[in-house]
């Protein structure tokens, strides 16, 4: 009963309403800056690398790693598999979609969260609760945003992110899910023990090398397909509008797949990439909105695609032969209120590979999971940490707060890896939505704050 519940909210909270405002005012904040993730692309890069103004907060390339260590996760290789399985490869145009105008969305709330930024002594701290507090004038509200993410991305997403990790491990090594969770957990508490310095310093490390290790590798897998690259790129064209006969009957499934799973992996919009800006120490807050926008470039049109093309080079999903010729022969359509989760299809991308490297794929996936995995659950830290930062603002009782959040979240990550329950997803995602329908609203409202910084950061 207490499962079909919390999956009745969690329809409620993620209605199509929720898809069609992020995909509206990712297109508002594009013309209303005048298309800022084109404009000013070659400037995103030099934001990344842009001096501190005054030493006291996190560079903007570290809380760039930290955001992409978030979004870069299992839904680059989870998500995207399942986006095909469901949506066919039109989804994957879909996805580029919502990447492209979800980068405005991005430098948007990031540009706020900069703008409304507090100081704490471990640096700079802010979010979406911090703009909804100082912008709208609504604490109460505020404060409700800071539990919900305490909750969501400190333990209930993190126990999900924990059992996927140890699932990949026991399918391709002789380890038991126990294992896998402790030492993650060991892991992860030596991290976080550190405080922010420490979960930058080892972001800037694991991120760019767990990013650009699995594109060479699927750069590998496209080379030895890449006489069909042009017919991929063809069929995603063609799928995304049900040109093609084969698939033009699932045309709303391949829409809503795309739009969703895009949305779910480059998180524009949903407050997280915003509370990583807020801790950043640079010039002027249009610089760190660019870094972020570039983020989800990154994670979209790079790391999700790289996925994508293995995928539908390699014919684990045969879109080459003229019929949808799948792993076990049959055809998946989305359907309302099917289960994601649970199936899938990450077999996709380990067939991908094996292609290539016969008998390696599950191991390669597997160990890519490991930091995808690590480096997702240590950005929930920083979420969840910087909401109770925001509550408490240095009033006594913050550091056992905090110790309670580590001591719940490292229970999380070994509760996660013996025994995940859709219960526990469900709960997150709800939280999830929840963040995201009230930074969508509250950055909507704001918007003219972010609009006059990018204008006296472009006289400037």
């Amino acid at each position: 009963m207490l499962e079909k519940i919390v999956s009745q909210i969690n329809d409620i909270v993620w209605n199509p309403a929720l898809v069609v405002l992020l995909i509206a005012a990712g297109l508002y904040f594009s013309f209303r800056t005048r298309f800022v993730q084109v404009r000013k692309f070659s400037t995103m890069l030099r934001s990344l690398f842009s001096k501190k103004a005054d030493g006291k907060g996190i560079s903007s390339f570290e809380a760039f790693c930290i955001a992409l260590s978030g979004r870069v996760g299992t839904g680059n290789i989870v998500g995207v598999a399942t986006a095909i399985a469901f949506g066919g490869p039109g989804a994957v145009f879909w996805m580029w979609v919502v990447a492209f105008f979800g980068a405005s969305t991005a430098f948007v709330e990031s540009t706020l969260a900069q703008i409304y930024k507090f100081p704490h002594r471990s640096g700079y701290r802010g979010g979406p609760f911090s703009f909804i507090e100082k912008g709208l004038g609504q604490r109460w509200l505020g404060i409700v945003f800071a539990v919900i993410t305490v909750f969501a991305c400190g333990i209930f997403l993190t126990t999900v992110q924990a059992n996927g990790l140890s699932s990949a491990v026991k399918n391709a090594f002789p380890v038991t899910p126990l294992f896998s969770g402790i030492a993650l957990a060991v892991i992860l508490g030596l991290v976080i023990l550190g405080g922010v310095n420490r979960i930058a310093k080892v972001a800037t490390i694991v991120t760019p090398f767990m990013a650009l290790g699995y594109i060479l590798m699927s750069l590998v897998v496209i080379g030895f397909h890449i006489q069909d690259v042009p017919a991929v790129f063809a069929s995603i064209v063609t799928n995304a509008f049900g040109i093609n006969p084969i698939c033009g009957g699932i045309i709303g499934s391949t829409i809503a797949m795309g739009v969703k799973r895009g949305i779910f992996s480059n998180e524009a919009g949903q407050g997280t990439g915003a509370i990583v800006s807020a801790a950043t120490d640079v010039p002027h807050p249009a610089q760190q909105g660019l870094a972020q926008a570039f983020s989800v470039y990154v994670d979209t049109l790079l790391v999700c695609t790289a996925t994508a093309l293995m995928i539908l080079t390699s014919g684990t999903y045969n879109i080459l032969s003229g019929t949808y010729n799948q792993l076990d022969g049959s055809v998946y359509l989305w359907y309302a209120g099917a289960p994601e989760l649970g199936d899938n299809f990450v077999a996709y991308t380990q067939s991908a590979v094996d292609t290539v490297f016969a008998g390696f794929g599950g191991q390669f996936v597997s160990i890519a999971m490991i930091f995808f995995v690590f480096s997702t659950v240590m950005a929930y830290y920083f979420y969840s940490e910087s909401s109770i930062i925001y509550l408490f603002k240095g009033r006594k009782g913050e550091k056992w707060a905090i110790r309670i959040l580590q001591v719940l979240m490292l229970g999380a990550v070994v509760f996660g890896a013996v025994r995940e329950t859709k219960l526990v997803w469900a709960l997150g995602d709800i939280g999830v939505g929840l963040m995201a329908w009230l930074t969508v609203l509250s950055i909507l409202i704001l918007c003219p704050k972010a609009i006059k910084a990018l204008k006296e950061f472009e006289k400037k």
